[in-house]
């Protein structure tokens, strides 16, 4: 690498916990970041599961590096056993951090491509010594940044999977957007519950998320102004003893009790379960029958032909998947069913992980032919489910090492997750293949970031 690259800044695709974090370890190193985040403030993705609460407590979603920048300003850490909510997490740590960080973030910046400066994708010569050329739109229009390193943290929000069955949209998934969500829905917000209140809702999905919309649609049903709401549950695969997670034995309580409240719901009558369902088409419901197109309700045809009584909402829950699009140029290393990092994939495969804890994993894992080119965060696990926060700071600090040059501390592991102790089928993923095609058991997730916490808390 010429010494003029060396002088370049390492840029941070996304101002998230996981690329904030990027920030704080490369600042530790000497490093300079250079974080572009296309939200108009940090952790604009967090903002928007703001009402959802996490699994991990306040001493779990913090980063150390983060944590040293943010102490001299009389940042107050929040108590470190209590579980803070998306929102939480925004407003008292993660933009804290970014105006720390200053002007090495800028915000409405959406990055459009990234390749070596002068060579495509399939040009070798001189290809490592060039630095990195990214594309990007702000308020300014379309601008040309030159990095020694890409960190990309943009995770995976802005790509929820389908409800069709194939990992395709249904047929007429996108005519019925109106009465699609993909996201949990904040049901303290007036408007959201007068959508949902007294209407009859199809959920489809099978992990924490999905139980977070079935246990907060049956606390609607028995308050006073959501009389009358149902829910369809929608399952890709059978209910087996592992359906709701560890319950109990889930040493991440908060995820077990969000379990036990899903499973309340369906034990209460507040929604039905239906399994083995793959979800070919959505069809708007016009004349009671299941027919026709127009504003009324949809009904949700299988790929076995069934159809499911009609609904006034459905609710995809279905898993996220990486957006790669900008990252075409460059010569990237990804398993063929996760898109995650070759190396890193064994590891998370819900087709294959057995009990235990995900290894923690660092620059070895997430290296890839394009040198200085790393994916972190949600975006690192493809479409796998089981992320933690704690694993994504040990990611960035291993290749912030790695970039100094401190390959030592670059391939030591620095970080004990601590095992859940659920096993027997893939209970909490919310792409379940490992269940229906045998692949032996799989642990609940043992990390997750986003979820519910326990159904007493009123948290989501």
């Amino acid at each position: 690498m010429h010494a003029s690259t060396e002088a370049l800044p390492v840029v941070v695709i996304g101002a998230g916990p996981i690329g904030l974090a990027a920030a704080a370890r490369l600042i530790e190193r000497d490093i300079e970041p250079l974080v572009l985040e296309a939200g108009p403030g940090a952790a604009s993705a967090v903002r928007d599961w703001s009402h959802v609460r996490l699994f991990s407590t306040w001493s779990e979603v913090i980063d150390p590096a983060a944590e040293k920048l943010l102490a001299p300003t009389g940042w107050v850490r929040p108590d470190g056993a209590t579980y803070p909510s998306g929102g939480d997490w925004a407003a008292r740590y993660l933009q804290p951090l970014a105006d720390v960080l200053g002007n090495r973030v800028r915000y409405d910046a959406t990055v459009t491509g990234v390749s070596r400066a002068g060579r495509d994708r399939i040009v070798d010569a001189d290809r490592e010594s060039r630095p990195f050329a990214i594309h990007l739109t702000g308020p300014g229009g379309e601008e040309r940044i030159l990095a020694r390193a890409v960190i990309d943290a943009s995770g995976t929000w802005s790509t929820p999977g389908p409800a069709g069955g194939s990992g395709l949209a249904a047929l007429g998934e996108k005519a019925a957007a109106d009465r699609i969500t993909y996201r949990v829905p904040d049901f303290k917000d007036p408007s959201v519950r007068s959508r949902f209140a007294g209407k009859r809702i199809a959920v489809i999905g099978s992990g924490a998320s999905a139980f977070t919309a079935l246990a907060h649609l049956a606390d609607l049903a028995k308050s006073g102004d959501g009389k009358g709401t149902h829910a369809t549950w929608i399952l890709r695969r059978g209910i087996s003893g592992s359906t709701f997670g560890g319950g109990e034995a889930d040493q991440l309580p908060a995820r077990g009790a969000l379990g036990l409240a899903a499973k309340a719901a369906v034990d209460g009558g507040f929604a039905d379960a239906v399994t083995g369902f793959r979800t070919e088409a959505v069809e708007r419901d016009v004349d009671g029958r299941g027919r026709g197109h127009g504003h009324g309700r949809v009904t949700l045809v299988g790929e076995d032909g069934r159809r499911l009584e009609p609904v006034d909402e459905v609710i995809v829950l279905t898993g996220l998947r990486p957006d790669l699009t900008f990252l075409g140029e460059l010569r990237l290393a990804l398993d063929e069913r996760l898109q995650a990092p070759i190396a890193l994939a064994p590891l998370i495969d819900p087709n294959q992980h057995s009990c235990g804890t995900v290894h923690p994993h660092g620059v070895k894992e997430l290296s890839h032919p394009e040198k200085d080119v790393y994916l972190v965060g949600m975006k690192s696990y493809g479409r796998a489910p089981t992320f933690l926060a704690m694993t994504g700071y040990e990611q960035v600090r291993s290749i912030a090492a790695a970039l100094a040059g401190d390959r030592e501390a670059a391939e030591r592991v620095e970080l004990t997750l601590p095992e859940t102790g659920v096993c027997g089928g893939a209970g909490l993923f919310d792409e379940p293949e490992a269940a229906e095609q045998g692949g032996g058991g799989c642990c609940a997730p043992t990390i997750v970031t986003i979820g519910a916490g326990p159904a007493s808390s009123g948290g989501c």
